[in-house]
């Protein structure tokens, strides 16, 4: 599973969705693994950004685990393989015997390779539960609910090189790539406005993609800077704008007449929808001039090829899967689906966030996006595994973590982090705290494996080889250097272990990766016609369905993915967020993660570089409000809302709208998600991370003085991070 010898190794940055190539060159001391460029990377060629040059300083941390950890009354103690393999067995197997195979839950990870995540799903339903998922619910649940229903296929329609080379439009909503993705918004997004290209950014928050964009001799750039949770009044003006043009203009291009009768559905849906709406009304509630979104609409529309690119903004609200709708809605009726430089784009946030989902971390879904509850597609995978599968959906990880120590007595966790990653943590905490029995598989003693009874140590992204997928449905090889610490195990061979020891050998046991990837073929048919030998050093674009398949850069050329191969329209009204401001709680929070960390932090707080630009949290407080609030830039303020409060450093700033403040996730000392809200999207179970009440105030120390968090004439800020080497 790993390559020998001292040449580097190339592999995939392990951060962010985007999937660049780097190399890593390991010393004559195993712990000695460096970075170094990729010059030819198919994805990034050999450019990467802070987190991406960062990724080795992780290997040899001294946090790693090394050891088996058993807990025995509240404390850890290390133990043998042997001894952690065993406990694990006998929790899981009385837990089934005496509750039921659904009293167990299963994450997958998106840190983790393809196969070891088709394992550990694999394993779910051999236990006998479908109750298996992944961080995709915290991140593009509803972006994936409204693709697949909509379109056919829960991913990218399109491809970075297509859009770049083709777009003249960049529509970016609820997504910040300068800061996200800043590899593709440097090398793509940004080329394309050099090369004549329009950006249209739709964001509550001022942000390094906006920044990005104001290049010199150019007005190819608009900030629509919306109230969080308005998405569906802005679009909907876009739409009933469109709309109306084209009732005065009907030979102008508005909309694509011939596409909408030949290969959608549900027009009149949403003419219908918009035909008593109020455009004015609506444009007030999103915050944004009438006559920006009107021309907005306009660039769009009047565009020959115009890309949409989707984000965590649109996708974390409990009306998630509308919002998508809306963008499906604006891309269908203009035509701009089947053809290079258009399409619906979700810009997916870990390095292998789609393949988990490809491959089946889901409770819905077996591998290939295969529904459970569909006969057909569940007997053709039963009969490569040998075993049947349960045919009723499962448990979402977030309800999973509600039901902790109800229904659900025990929960097997791979690399994931819910105490810090889902929302309302203090309650996740104690949740956690309630099961029977925890399993954590980890590189790191997170705060989620702090709760566990077993902590098994994993090998790290660098010490192994397997497939990921990136943000535009490229399956890459992952290559391995040496193991660092020797009593450390690839999680793949912890799950073959696991499974073997529950079910049998001839289930479970693989002569190498190469091998979970054959019988993952097998199972899966957009991956079907992939090999690593075909995957080489490029990688390949699902779907590939038969050997010899070159992929495909753009999806939906002749027809649609969907049952009656048409595009869904469907016109949608505005939710506003399940918790607006009152008079306890008057403000909005909204939260976005950092270029220089990284989800919940467990690998880029341990990185020297990263954390030179930012070791601690802040908060970005408009000037009005700091002002109304007693606040002084560098300020140490308490933020809370109804489920926790933090301390954070407050930066006063104009890049957040007035009556809104802005936070990030990514540190465990005052994490964001401790006041986050545990609502979901009924159909996508995905969290409304992106809009929450909540209060401020100046923090006050135990003698009630006032706690000056530093020197705003000397303290460096966010904005003052070295940028990113793109």
């Amino acid at each position: 599973m790993s390559t020998e010898g001292d040449e580097p190794v190339k592999t995939i940055c392990p951060y962010c969705g985007v999937g660049c190539g780097i190399t890593v060159n390991q010393g004559d001391d195993p712990g000695d693994v460096n970075f170094m460029p990729w010059g030819e990377a198919p994805v990034n060629e050999g450019r990467v950004c802070i987190k991406g040059g960062a990724a080795t300083q992780v290997v040899d941390h001294e946090d790693r685990l090394t050891e088996p950890l058993i807990k025995e009354n509240g404390e850890f103690r290390e133990a043998t393989w042997e001894e952690a393999y065993s406990r694990i067995v006998s929790e899981m197997e009385g837990i089934r015997d005496e509750h039921g195979p659904d009293a167990m839950g299963f994450f997958g990870s998106s840190k983790t390779m393809n196969e070891e995540n088709y394992l550990l799903q694999k394993i779910a339903r051999r236990y006998g539960t479908n109750n298996v998922d992944n961080c995709t619910r915290m991140c593009h649940a509803s972006t994936v609910w409204a693709l697949r229903t909509s379109l056919g296929a829960g991913a990218m329609t399109n491809s970075m090189v297509d859009l770049e080379e083709s777009a003249d439009v960049l529509w970016i909503q609820g997504a910040n790539p300068g800061e996200q993705h800043p590899i593709a918004n440097s090398q793509y997004f940004r080329q394309a406005v050099l090369e004549g290209a329009t950006v249209i950014q739709v964001d509550p928050h001022a942000n390094k993609t906006t920044r990005s964009f104001e290049i010199d001799e150019t007005e190819r750039h608009m900030h629509l800077q919306l109230n969080p949770g308005a998405d569906i009044p802005l679009l909907n003006v876009v739409l009933k704008t469109i709309l109306e043009r084209h009732e005065e203009e009907p030979d102008a291009g508005w909309i694509d007449e011939g596409f909408i009768e030949e290969r959608t559905e549900g027009f009149d849906h949403l003419t219908e929808t918009l035909e008593d709406f109020d455009k004015a009304a609506a444009a007030e509630e999103a915050g944004v001039p009438l006559e920006d979104i009107e021309l907005a609409a306009e660039k769009y529309a009047m565009a020959n090829n115009a890309a949409i690119f989707t984000g965590m903004g649109m996708s974390q609200h409990t009306c998630g899967v509308d919002n998508v709708q809306n963008e499906i809605n604006l891309a269908l009726i203009t035509g701009n689906l089947g053809k290079p430089g258009t399409g619906v784009n979700p810009l997916r946030g870990q390095n292998n966030v789609q393949g988990t989902s490809d491959v089946g971390a889901m409770p819905n879904v077996l591998p290939g996006y295969q529904l459970v509850d569909d006969d057909e597609a569940r007997e053709s995978v039963e009969d490569v595994w040998g075993f049947e599968v349960p045919d009723e959906p499962g448990l979402t990880n977030v309800e999973i973590s509600h039901e902790a120590g109800r229904s659900v007595k025990g929960l097997y966790v791979m690399g994931e982090n819910p105490v810090m990653s889902e929302p309302d943590g203090n309650e996740v905490e104690k949740r956690l705290r309630s099961l029977e029995f925890m399993v954590a598989q980890d590189i790191f003693m997170t705060e989620t494996a702090e709760l566990a009874d077993v902590v098994l140590p994993a090998t790290t992204w660098a010490e192994r080889g397997g497939t990921v997928t990136n943000t535009d449905r490229r399956v890459q090889r992952m290559r391995g250097a040496e193991t660092v610490h020797e009593n450390t195990r690839h999680d793949l061979e912890i799950l073959m272990e696991v499974g073997s020891r529950l079910f049998g050998e001839a289930e479970f046991r693989f002569d190498d990766v190469e091998a979970v990837f054959e019988e993952l073929r097998e199972v899966c048919p957009i991956y079907h016609g992939m090999t690593y030998d075909a995957l080489g050093e490029t990688g390949l674009q699902w779907p590939c369905y038969e050997e010899g398949d070159e992929g495909d850069q753009y999806l939906y050329a002749d027809s649609f993915d969907t049952e009656n191969g048409f595009g869904q329209i469907e016109g949608v009204r505005h939710q506003p967020p399940a918790e607006v401001p009152d008079e306890e709680y008057p403000l909005i929070l909204t939260t976005a993660r950092l270029e220089e960390h990284y989800n919940t932090g467990t690998m880029s707080r341990r990185s020297p570089t990263l954390s030179r630009q930012h070791p601690e949290n802040f908060v970005d407080v408009h000037p009005n409000d700091a002002e109304a609030y007693g606040i002084e830039d560098g300020e140490m303020v308490t933020l809370r809302s109804r489920r926790g409060e933090i301390e954070v450093k407050a930066q006063v700033t104009e890049d957040i709208k007035e009556g809104v403040v802005w936070t990030t996730p990514h540190f465990a000392a005052a994490s964001a998600n401790r006041l986050t809200n545990d609502v979901l999207d009924e159909r996508a179970n995905i969290p409304e991370y992106k809009a929450a009440a909540a209060d401020i105030a100046v923090t006050v120390g135990d003698g009630g003085e006032r706690v000056d968090g530093g020197d705003p004439e000397t303290d460096s800020e966010p904005g003052d991070a070295e940028p990113a080497d793109d």
